[in-house]
Protein backbone atom coordinates (compact mmCIF):
# COMPACT_ATOMS: atom_id res chain seq x y z
CA UNK A 1 0.00 0.00 0.00
CA UNK A 2 1.32 3.38 -0.93
CA UNK A 3 1.26 6.45 0.90
CA UNK A 4 -1.27 8.22 -1.71
CA UNK A 5 -3.80 5.43 -1.44
CA UNK A 6 -3.60 5.91 2.07
CA UNK A 7 -4.50 9.25 2.05
CA UNK A 8 -7.72 8.55 -0.08
CA UNK A 9 -9.31 6.38 2.30
CA UNK A 10 -9.80 9.33 4.72
CA UNK A 11 -11.53 12.04 4.83
CA UNK A 12 -9.87 15.46 4.61
CA UNK A 13 -10.08 18.64 7.21
CA UNK A 14 -11.89 20.42 4.39
CA UNK A 15 -14.39 18.04 3.71
CA UNK A 16 -15.06 17.96 7.73
CA UNK A 17 -15.51 21.26 7.75
CA UNK A 18 -17.91 21.02 4.96
CA UNK A 19 -19.66 18.51 6.54
CA UNK A 20 -20.03 20.50 9.58
CA UNK A 21 -21.15 23.42 8.12
CA UNK A 22 -24.03 21.61 5.80
CA UNK A 23 -24.98 20.07 8.96
CA UNK A 24 -25.19 23.15 11.09
CA UNK A 25 -27.32 24.88 8.21
CA UNK A 26 -29.71 22.28 8.61
CA UNK A 27 -29.92 22.30 12.04
CA UNK A 28 -30.74 26.08 12.19
CA UNK A 29 -33.54 25.94 9.83
CA UNK A 30 -34.90 22.66 12.03
CA UNK A 31 -34.40 23.84 14.80
CA UNK A 32 -36.97 26.80 14.89
CA UNK A 33 -39.95 24.83 13.02
CA UNK A 34 -39.26 22.04 16.64
CA UNK A 35 -39.19 24.33 18.90
CA UNK A 36 -42.91 26.15 17.53
CA UNK A 37 -43.95 22.64 17.92
CA UNK A 38 -42.99 22.13 20.83
CA UNK A 39 -44.81 25.12 21.96
CA UNK A 40 -48.17 24.02 20.11
CA UNK A 41 -47.80 20.92 21.63
CA UNK A 42 -47.69 22.28 25.42
CA UNK A 43 -50.21 24.62 24.79
CA UNK A 44 -52.67 21.55 23.87
CA UNK A 45 -51.45 19.74 26.83
CA UNK A 46 -52.39 23.12 29.53
CA UNK A 47 -55.55 23.47 27.70
CA UNK A 48 -56.42 19.68 28.60
CA UNK A 49 -55.39 19.84 31.94
CA UNK A 50 -57.09 23.05 32.15
CA UNK A 51 -60.50 21.11 30.58
CA UNK A 52 -59.79 18.58 33.64
CA UNK A 53 -59.64 20.98 36.58
CA UNK A 54 -62.93 22.54 35.06
CA UNK A 55 -64.88 19.56 35.76
CA UNK A 56 -63.05 18.91 38.97
CA UNK A 57 -64.36 22.55 40.05
CA UNK A 58 -67.77 21.84 38.73
CA UNK A 59 -68.27 18.36 40.57
CA UNK A 60 -66.86 19.93 43.53
CA UNK A 61 -69.38 22.82 43.23
CA UNK A 62 -72.17 20.52 42.65
CA UNK A 63 -71.50 18.35 45.94
CA UNK A 64 -70.57 21.26 48.12
CA UNK A 65 -72.77 24.35 46.86
CA UNK A 66 -70.07 26.22 46.41
CA UNK A 67 -66.43 26.91 44.63
CA UNK A 68 -63.13 25.87 46.16
CA UNK A 69 -61.00 28.67 47.74
CA UNK A 70 -58.21 27.00 46.58
CA UNK A 71 -56.97 24.08 44.05
CA UNK A 72 -55.59 22.16 47.24
CA UNK A 73 -59.67 21.54 48.00
CA UNK A 74 -59.28 19.49 44.86
CA UNK A 75 -56.66 16.60 46.23
CA UNK A 76 -55.24 16.91 43.09
CA UNK A 77 -51.49 15.60 42.88
CA UNK A 78 -48.46 17.56 42.02
CA UNK A 79 -48.83 16.51 37.92
CA UNK A 80 -52.44 17.80 37.87
CA UNK A 81 -51.33 21.33 39.65
CA UNK A 82 -48.27 21.85 37.28
CA UNK A 83 -48.63 23.30 33.70
CA UNK A 84 -45.87 21.94 31.35
CA UNK A 85 -43.45 24.17 32.06
CA UNK A 86 -43.71 23.40 35.37
CA UNK A 87 -45.52 26.40 37.08
CA UNK A 88 -48.26 25.98 39.48
CA UNK A 89 -52.13 26.62 37.80
CA UNK A 90 -53.76 29.59 38.57
CA UNK A 91 -56.57 29.39 40.46
CA UNK A 92 -59.02 32.37 42.52
CA UNK A 93 -62.30 31.92 43.88
CA UNK A 94 -63.71 35.56 42.81
CA UNK A 95 -66.57 35.49 45.53
CA UNK A 96 -63.26 35.79 48.11
CA UNK A 97 -61.87 38.49 46.39
CA UNK A 98 -62.25 41.99 47.12
CA UNK A 99 -62.39 44.48 44.55
CA UNK A 100 -61.29 43.46 40.55
CA UNK A 101 -57.63 43.57 41.80
CA UNK A 102 -56.48 40.48 40.89
CA UNK A 103 -59.16 39.89 38.63
CA UNK A 104 -58.15 38.52 34.85
CA UNK A 105 -59.66 41.13 32.91
CA UNK A 106 -59.83 41.31 28.88
CA UNK A 107 -58.81 44.64 27.27
CA UNK A 108 -62.16 46.42 28.25
CA UNK A 109 -60.48 46.13 31.79
CA UNK A 110 -63.93 43.78 32.48
CA UNK A 111 -63.62 40.55 34.48
CA UNK A 112 -63.41 37.56 31.65
CA UNK A 113 -65.15 35.21 34.32
CA UNK A 114 -68.20 35.43 36.77
CA UNK A 115 -66.98 32.97 39.45
CA UNK A 116 -63.22 31.98 38.78
CA UNK A 117 -60.24 32.50 37.21
CA UNK A 118 -58.25 29.65 36.53
CA UNK A 119 -55.25 29.63 34.03
CA UNK A 120 -51.39 28.77 33.45
CA UNK A 121 -49.22 31.61 33.07
CA UNK A 122 -47.71 29.99 30.25
CA UNK A 123 -43.83 29.40 28.66
CA UNK A 124 -43.01 32.12 30.25
CA UNK A 125 -44.42 31.89 33.95
CA UNK A 126 -44.88 35.67 34.22
CA UNK A 127 -48.46 37.04 34.11
CA UNK A 128 -50.38 39.93 35.15
CA UNK A 129 -53.69 40.57 35.20
CA UNK A 130 -55.59 42.37 31.80
CA UNK A 131 -54.33 39.40 29.28
CA UNK A 132 -53.68 41.69 26.42
CA UNK A 133 -50.64 43.23 28.44
CA UNK A 134 -47.27 41.62 26.83
CA UNK A 135 -46.66 39.43 30.31
CA UNK A 136 -49.90 38.12 29.62
CA UNK A 137 -50.34 37.17 25.95
CA UNK A 138 -48.77 33.67 26.35
CA UNK A 139 -50.96 32.57 28.94
CA UNK A 140 -53.33 29.29 28.48
CA UNK A 141 -57.23 30.94 29.80
CA UNK A 142 -60.09 29.98 30.59
CA UNK A 143 -62.85 32.54 29.78
CA UNK A 144 -66.49 33.36 29.91
CA UNK A 145 -66.68 30.96 32.50
CA UNK A 146 -65.30 27.97 30.73
CA UNK A 147 -66.46 28.20 27.23
CA UNK A 148 -63.43 29.40 26.25
CA UNK A 149 -59.72 28.05 26.72
CA UNK A 150 -57.15 28.71 25.13
CA UNK A 151 -53.74 31.85 24.56
CA UNK A 152 -54.74 35.08 25.97
CA UNK A 153 -53.36 36.29 22.93
CA UNK A 154 -55.91 34.46 20.61
CA UNK A 155 -59.06 35.67 22.84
Amino acid sequence: MTISNAYCKGLSLLELLIAVAVLGIIVSFAYPSYSAYKDKVDNGVAISQLQVLIDKIEIFNAVNNRFPNSLDELSLSDEQKTDPWGNNYVYLNLSTVKGNGKVRKDKNLKPINGAYDLYSKGKDGDSTSPINAKKSQDDIIVANDGSYIGLASDY
